[in-house]
């Protein structure tokens, strides 16, 4: 792929992690686990019965080497504790051991059948740790990015309401417009002028911990460009779609990836008006294809009269994405919703500043 083409920040083809006890037989995991043997429809696709849900503070064995939360555990010294075999050719797969943490591990890829695996899996760990260190305990876990289907069937199965079937189809429709969608060419001029514009960006705001981050869109900008004819609403999706998968692919937790979206609407008015048909688009893209990835979308500022025309254009989005709406026009609401510190925002000279302050963009996607 040229550095001119933007292709998706997710694969589906699994990483491989081994960790080793040698070193310190007693040692504590330092993680909790998610126990994946329920019985539940969110874990058909899951390789294992234990994933990895947090990580304890100190010095554990699973932060010397570099386990991160979703990490699937589907071995035990070798022997499998698989939901299903891999459909990866275990000879090519990437292996994430640091060079000097290499760890030699013969692997049977077992699989075995749910009920109690996920206390088999924990009775062989103990078993095991009770006769260290010889043999010296062995985990190795899968690692999946944000949008493979281990991590991203649950998105699409609460997207459907837990209805299966309607789930499965959503998925697949989204794998199909995946394939077709990408690489994104970041040459064409309406997305380069979005781009250098800074009219859609990102925002990294060091101080925020447990909030998603934010997709900043200046609206006043893109309709400017709109209405000049030097952009086209294929050019806005491209753009909403570039750092939505950027920002995903940065998720703490890739089994519940989020961003926030903030509708910078400064001097927007009723006479000049949201463009419902830009819009639409992409509420077309984004609400089968990233489902359960947006924790609050805040429009603002937005008075009282234009807020109902708002919310009159916006009746095409679904009930359960309307509640994730916000639209105010006050500050503190703002602050409060996204995580902001307000005086941060009001020293910055108000919300278009502080964007600006914490904008991310990226020369890599700037071409000529």
């Amino acid at each position: 792929m040229s550095e001119s083409q933007f292709g998706s920040t997710s694969v589906d083809v699994a990483k491989v992690l081994h960790i080793s006890f040698a070193a310190d037989p007693n040692g504590s995991l330092g993680c909790t686990l998610v126990h994946c043997d329920k019985a539940a429809d969110n874990e058909m696709f899951v390789p294992g019965y234990a994933t990895i849900g947090r990580l304890l503070d100190g010095d554990t064995v699973a932060r010397k080497f570099d386990v991160q939360v979703g990490d699937c555990i589907v071995a035990v010294n070798g022997e499998g504790f698989r939901r299903f075999a891999p459909d990866y050719d275990t000879d090519k797969v990437e292996v994430l051991n640091r060079e000097g943490e290499e760890v030699e591990v013969e692997l049977d890829h077992k699989v075995i059948s749910p009920g109690d695996a996920y206390d088999c899996l924990l009775l062989k760990i103990k078993t095991v740790k009770s006769a260290a260190p010889d043999p010296p305990l062995i985990l190795t876990l899968e690692r999946y990015s944000w949008d493979a289907r281990p991590n991203s069937w649950g998105r699409f199965l609460d997207a459907r309401d837990g209805n299966v079937p309607a789930a499965m189809q959503l998925m697949q429709d989204h794998e199909a417009w995946k394939a077709a969608r990408f690489p994104i060419d970041l040459k064409t001029s309406g997305l380069q002028k979005i781009l250098r514009e800074k009219a859609v960006s990102e925002i990294d705001v060091e101080f925020l911990h447990d909030f998603p981050p934010t997709v900043y869109v200046e609206y006043g900008k893109l309709l400017n460009m709109q209405t000049a004819g030097e952009i086209t609403a294929d050019d806005v999706v491209a753009a909403f779609v570039i750092f939505t998968e950027r920002m995903l692919a940065k998720a703490k937790n890739p089994r519940h990836p989020q961003t926030c979206q903030f509708i910078d609407l400064s001097g927007i008015g009723i006479t000049s008006g949201l463009r419902a048909e830009t819009l639409k688009k992409v509420y077309k893209v984004f609400e089968p294809n990233y489902p359960e990835t947006l924790f609050k979308m805040v429009m603002f500022p937005v008075s009282t009269m234009f807020a109902t025309t708002a919310r009159t254009l916006l009746s095409f989005v679904n009930e359960k994405t309307q509640k994730k709406f916000v639209i105010t026009n006050s500050l503190d609401k703002v602050c409060a919703e996204l995580g902001w510190n307000r005086q941060e925002v009001e020293d910055c000279g108000g919300v278009t500043e502080f964007m600006r302050k914490h904008e991310k963009v990226g020369d890599s996607l700037h071409f000529e």
